[in-house]
């Protein structure tokens, strides 16, 4: 049976680590003319392969970015040098903020900014919605914040690519001013609504059920909002010291991104005015209930 998508490839980069998993999924959607999704690092052996994965006649006319991380994005610059391709993408590194997000940015005091690619400019900026064709696909970019302001998932008929908002294997990394918790929940309902058969993450394997990921997802976040909910009723804290309870023992790179992960809780529930903080938000701000 012909699935309903055009024909994807997989191109695995060599950067494997605890937030990437075995490495970064690259992806070429189609045939003749070629659609590269995510080039991946700044790795000239990941761009050998990426071309040498295109068969005879073959060539790559359109390069489409999910997010501004170095991870997804170095590539992109270096992949079209090589081609000649366009790069697409939502914007630079900062669009795509909300107006609580871009407050917070502004007083540049809440940190994060972990892998942010920020020589990122792509060469069309693409609009959420906007539709790309080519002979053999229609690429459908929807911005999905969440994980990253100028996040943007990729649908091409029954196929969506994810980036990082939706992982198999993981939850995401949700770190504030990039990472918006509002963001998340909304984005997750929007890819509920594409009726996808089938996600293509950028780390991991495909997810051959997405409705059942998503719902999974969703109720991940609210059962940590309860749990941060519940720690603060019986005394305020800051992020890291309710991460190290919530989270129990992790190693140093885990517990800094369960951190991370805790202020966007609590920057979601201040705005909703369920908590209140101690001082302009920042790492070290103490939160208490209303």
């Amino acid at each position: 049976m012909t699935p309903p998508y055009p024909p994807i490839r997989i191109i695995l980069a060599p950067n494997p680590s605890a937030m990437t998993q075995n490495g970064t999924n690259s992806y070429l959607v189609g045939r003749g003319q070629v659609a590269l999704i995510d080039p991946g690092p700044n790795d000239p052996h990941h761009h050998r392969a990426i071309l040498s994965a295109l068969h005879k006649g073959e060539h790559i006319s359109h390069i489409f970015v999910t997010h501004a991380h170095l991870d997804h994005s170095a590539g992109a610059r270096a992949m079209a040098d090589l081609t000649g391709a366009p790069v697409l993408a939502f914007g630079p590194p900062w669009a795509g903020r909300s107006a609580v997000m871009a407050r917070i940015a502004a007083r540049g005091t809440v940190g994060g900014g972990e892998g942010v690619d920020h020589g990122f400019r792509p060469d069309i900026a693409l609009q959420d919605g906007q539709q790309v064709r080519a002979a053999d696909w229609v690429i459908q970019a929807h911005h999905t914040p969440g994980h990253f302001c100028n996040h943007l998932s990729f649908q091409a008929d029954g196929a969506v690519f994810t980036g990082d908002i939706v992982m198999g294997w993981t939850s995401t990394l949700i770190s504030p001013p990039d990472g918006d918790l509002g963001d998340y929940f909304h984005s997750l309902t929007r890819l509920d609504g594409l009726d996808a058969c089938v996600f293509h993450p950028g780390h991991g394997d495909k997810i051959t059920a997405p409705r059942a990921r998503l719902a999974a997802l969703r109720d991940h976040r609210h059962r940590r909002s309860d749990q941060i909910h519940a720690h603060l009723s019986q005394t305020p804290a800051c992020a890291s010291d309710i991460a190290a309870r919530i989270y129990g023992p992790q190693p140093p790179r885990i517990a800094a991104a369960a951190t991370r992960n805790t202020l966007a809780h609590l920057i979601d529930f201040a705005s909703k005015g369920v908590v209140l903080a101690e001082t302009e938000i920042d790492v070290a701000t103490v939160f208490h209930l209303r």
